[in-house]
Order: structure tokens, then sequence, then C-alpha cells
């Protein structure tokens, strides 16, 4: 099939030519004569589209069709039924408001609203939000950003007797796309968690693997578990970034949310206790007995999970390599810190240095202890600790801020245990939320306060004054010609106003002036 020119890009094309032949002076009556007939059209038509160029500056735009367009009272009434035009055409009309056609209100409704308009009309925020484009962010090298999240578990495990659903806290790199590090507790996350992960993910040994380093920024939601004083220094003291996302933004942090959605994917859904699994009329499970998993075999899954993603899954957005690949051949240097010192940087501190006793530092109504403390009774030491973990301090000299060493609870004796993220587009949420609020404010008429006996005003009745001059533009009425001066009486001065003194009245006497004083 031959292919059809688009008339308007060449109409547009002969008009920016002939309007440049003019602005030089070097357009002739013969170009107008033969631009008109190679478009098979009256010289004449050829002025008009000239003239249209040389108003639009040179370039030539076309006038479309007139269209009915929707008046601000017609879009609150489709608001307020939730973008159903047809019930609002009806409401409209039923109120006597002059409406054209429904098949013209609803052409006009779609050339008012967008497709993501009339949805958060119907369903709200996160209706609307399906109709959003999100963008992709450079990745850059590895360690340049991290994304930082919770994921609740879709599996119910053992804990202690309790059947409860894990939380799991990712650090994801964004260049690689690979786990640095993670948490997985029985409850919902706190702060303790966050410090965890942040230590697995920063330290690179042997049981941390080749994954980790400090990075420039992380990305973290709205979380007051990512943004508490203890892990903002944490962070602040790496010399990481906290980049703050806008609360239910997950587009602002899509590599984390990617791995949050593979491991529900590809693990939950294969373990027995699985949440979404399908079921039987009544919402009855398919197998109401099956036996669940211990809690410490879902932390091995989920381990063996991740190496396998690190390892072994292949991504498109890599280009069909692994993460593993892929932070093997970027040649960014990583900057690590020893797990001596990661010690100082995730650990909470108590407020005010404490005393060593003989019973060696009492905090919390329990005795800390440990064997570098000989020989060290009366000397001030400043405590920092792990959140939830009371079994074990670290204590540090309250002057230089040097590590002395560890403490145990005297009670026990337990070893240490090892322990982060796009700005948007809200004009339509915040278009949206407005638009509803407004509906909801306009579906209840709203009366005027009364301070004296009368009928109800609603407060959206037209003033008198706009009433009046409403009417006489109907009528075609012009005040000023046929204003009458004359027609008013002027009241009758006070008494003690000064009177003006009649023309006809003679002026009264001079004194007589001396010869002297004449010039």
């Amino acid at each position: 099939m031959p292919h059809i020119p688009d008339q308007n890009a060449l109409r547009s094309a002969a008009m920016h030519r002939l309007y440049t032949l003019e602005q030089s002076q070097q357009l002739t009556r013969s170009r107008i004569i033969g631009v008109a007939d190679a478009f098979g059209v009256d010289p004449r038509t050829v002025d008009r589209w000239l003239a249209n160029a040389r108003a639009n500056n040179g370039t030539y735009q076309p006038q479309g069709r007139p269209c009915f367009t929707l008046t601000p009272r017609m879009l609150d009434a489709v608001a307020r039924w939730r973008g159903n035009a047809t019930a609002a055409w009806r409401e409209l009309r039923a109120d006597g408001h002059p409406v054209p056609s429904l098949p013209t209100f609803h052409r006009a409704a779609n050339r008012a609203l967008t497709p993501g308009a009339r949805a958060g009309l119907r369903g709200g925020e996160k209706a609307r939000r399906r109709f959003d484009i999100s963008g992709e962010r450079d990745r850059h090298h590895r360690n340049y950003a991290w994304e930082t999240d919770h994921v609740e578990a879709s599996v119910k495990v053992r804990v202690e007797g309790h059947i409860r659903k894990p939380w799991i806290t990712f650090f994801v790199d964004c260049a690689t796309s690979a786990i640095c590090g993670l948490a997985i507790t029985p409850q919902r996350p706190s702060r303790e968690a966050v410090l965890v992960a942040i230590r697995d993910a920063v330290l690179i040994d042997e049981h941390h693997g080749p994954f980790g380093g400090i990075p420039l920024y992380v990305r973290v939601d709205g979380g007051k578990e990512f943004l508490c004083t203890t892990v903002k220094e944490a962070l602040g003291v790496l010399g990481s970034e906290i980049i703050e996302l806008p609360p239910f933004t997950p587009e602002g942090k899509g590599n984390v949310e990617a791995v949050n959605g593979a491991i529900k994917k590809t693990l939950f859904a294969g373990m027995p206790g699985y949440t979404h699994a399908p079921t039987l009329r009544g919402g009855k499970p398919v197998d109401p007995d099956q036996p669940l998993l211990h809690f410490e075999a879902f932390v091995g899954l989920v381990l063996q999970w991740v190496h396998r993603w690190n390892h072994e899954n292949t991504l498109k957005s890599l280009r069909g390599q692994t993460p593993r690949q892929a932070w093997d051949a970027d040649p960014a240097l990583i900057e690590t810190v020893t797990a001596e010192d990661l010690h100082t940087y995730t650990l909470e501190r108590h407020g005010k240095p404490l005393v060593i006793n003989n019973g060696g530092v009492r905090w919390r109504q329990r005795n800390y202890i440990a064997d570098w403390m000989h020989g060290r009774v009366g000397e001030k030491v400043s405590l920092r600790y792990l959140p939830h973990h009371d079994h074990r301090v670290e204590l540090y000299d309250p002057q230089s801020g040097r590590h002395l060493g560890a403490a145990v609870m005297a009670e026990q004796a337990t070893r240490e245990q090892s322990l982060s993220l796009k700005r948007a587009r809200r004009r339509e949420a915040d278009r949206l939320r407005a638009q509803l609020k407004k509906a909801e404010k306009n579906r209840n008429t709203r009366y005027a306060a009364a301070t004296r006996p009368a009928p109800p005003v609603p407060l959206d009745v037209m003033p008198e004054e706009e009433a009046l001059e409403h009417l006489r533009a109907l009528d075609g009425f012009d005040p000023a010609a046929e204003a009458l001066p004359d027609l008013i009486q002027l009241p009758e001065p006070d008494a003690e106003w000064t009177l003006p003194i009649a023309p006809n009245t003679a002026p009264p006497p001079q004194p007589p002036t001396h010869p002297k004083d004449q010039p």
C-alpha cells in the first residue's frame, strides 16, 4: 500500500517556506499560485493559510472544529458522581442547567479528564497510580546508591510455638541489583533490624560475601525506623547520604521492589503455609493440616534464595548478566570499614557516661562485666548498645571515643550477634485530592448564618449586584445611556452649612483706603 503523505505537515512546511520568502521580500504571486496548484486549491486559500502562519510567527496551525467544553459546575458534577458522566448529565438536566446532548457531554468529559483522572475519581489514588509513567534512573556504578525496604513474608512459620509471618529487610545495590545485606525478624522490624541489615551489607568478609562497602546514597521510604536518629548517625558517620522518598511511591525504589516481588513469586509461593494459596469455597484452605516451617528453616531457605539471586539469576536490565558478574565487571573502587569500627557506627548511644564499679558497669539495673575492666574501677565509660539486645554492650572512652571493649551481662555469657531511599510527580495526586475534597464539600447545600428571622439563604445563590448585571446584559440595558441627572432632587442643606453667595447679590462695601496705600 503506497504511503499517503500527511497533508497538514506538507501544508505547514509550505507555509513556513512562503513566510520565510515573505520576510526576505522574495515572495511573488507566481510562487503562491504554484503552491495552490500543488495542493489543488484556489490561491486565495493559500493566502488564508499564509495569514494563519503570519499570525503564529511562521508556524501554520490549522483551526480545529469548535467543540463543547465542560464548565466548572459540570466538572464538579462528574467528580461528585465518581466519574459517571451519564449520572452527572442527568443531575444537571434535572436541575435545569443547560446541557448538550448526552453523547456530546460524554465526548467533552473524555477531553477534559484523562484516563488516569477518571480512574482516580472512581477508585481513588491507588487506581490513579496505575496510569502513571515512571522513568528509569541511571544505574551509575556499584555502591553509588542502595535501596532498602521491608517486605512481609507471605508464609506462616512457627516461632517458639507461635504462628507468625516473618519480615525481611533488604539492602540492594542499584547498579548491579545485588542483595548486599538483609535482616530477618519474626515480628515487624524496628531500628534494630535496620542496623543489623546495615552491618551485614557494609561488611565484606568470608561470612558476608563479595558484596558490600560504603554507599554514597541510600534511598529509603518514610518509615520511622529508617529515619530514626540511630540510623541517621550510623549512615552519617559512614559518609552515606539518606534520600527520603515520599511515602507510597514504590516506583522511587524499583530495584528493591523487584527483589520483594521476585521472592514472593519464586520462594514464598512454594513454601507450606503460603497465605495467598488457592482456597476452597468459603475461604477454607485446601490442606489445613500441612506442617509449617520453623523460623530457623525459613531463614536458611531465604539465605539460599539470596545466594541464587546474586550468583545464578540473570537479569535483562543487566544484559543477561547475574548480579555477581555485573559486580565483578564494575571497576569502581569499594570503600569499606572493619568490623571493629562498625561497632561504633551501628550502635545506639546511651546518654551520659557511666562509672565502672566493683560489679562492673551498672546499666538498666543490670551489671555488665569483662576481663579488661580489672584495674579500671572508678573510670567513666560511654556505653553503646544494639536495641533489644541487652545481653551485650560496647564501651568507649568518653573523651577520645576509643573503643575499650565489649561487656556481657553478668547473669549470661552469650556471643556477639551480627547485626536504608524519588520524588514526584503530584501534581495529579494533589489535584485529585483537591478535586475530591471540593466534590465532597459541594455534595450538601450550605446556608448562610442568620441573626434575624428570615428564610435560609444558600451560599451558592447569585449576589444581587451580579444578578442585576446579568439581567442588564440579557436586555441590552445600558445604565449610562439612560441616566437622568435632573430627575433626582437634591436634599435641603443643613442649617449649619455655609451657603454660597447668589450671583446677583451686590458685593459688601469696602472700607476707604488711605492715599498712601494706593499704588
